[in-house]
């Protein structure tokens, strides 16, 4: 945990997390460029999605509520200025899963433009991370192991 700007930021969840959106981001982009069913990439790509508007959350020190997205969105724009189209396509993908409603619950197969529009939402979503805000808070928690070890 390190202080920046009076939030208490869990640097290390944070990293987690932006490094598995990453990670599964790449993987659905590789599942994409090899001809992998639309439905895997996609789902892939959903959870990148997630993780890194966790990440986000992590990088301001606002614990998610839940993780759907329409409450994840409504914790990010907490800390984030997002566009408003961003956070509608966004909260969107709670209807390809049939999470907004427990009546009605159905989870379509994804195809091959619902594949393409959590890509680029993957990608719009990375442009909301502050990289000097992460490289401060990479350089408290480094500075923070430092002192740990000399005290030892």
């Amino acid at each position: 945990m390190v202080e920046y700007e009076s939030e208490v930021i869990d640097e290390e969840s944070f990293e987690i997390n932006f490094a598995d959106a990453k990670a599964y981001h790449n993987r659905a982009l590789q599942y994409k460029d090899s001809g992998q069913r639309p439905s895997l990439a996609f789902n892939i790509a959903s959870v990148a999605l997630e993780r890194y508007l966790v990440a986000i959350c992590d990088l301001y020190g606002e614990s998610p509520r839940n993780h759907n997205y329409i409450t994840l969105m409504q914790d990010v724009v907490k800390v984030v200025e997002v566009p408003k189209d961003l956070i509608r396509r966004i909260k969107a993908m709670d209807w390809i899963f049939g999470i907004c409603s427990i009546d009605e619950y159905r989870h379509p197969d994804p195809d091959a433009s619902d594949m393409e529009n959590v890509l680029v939402l993957c990608q719009e979503v990375q442009k909301l991370f502050d990289n000097k805000r992460i490289a401060a808070i990479r350089h408290l928690a480094s500075q923070i192991s430092e002192d740990i070890v000399h005290s030892l």
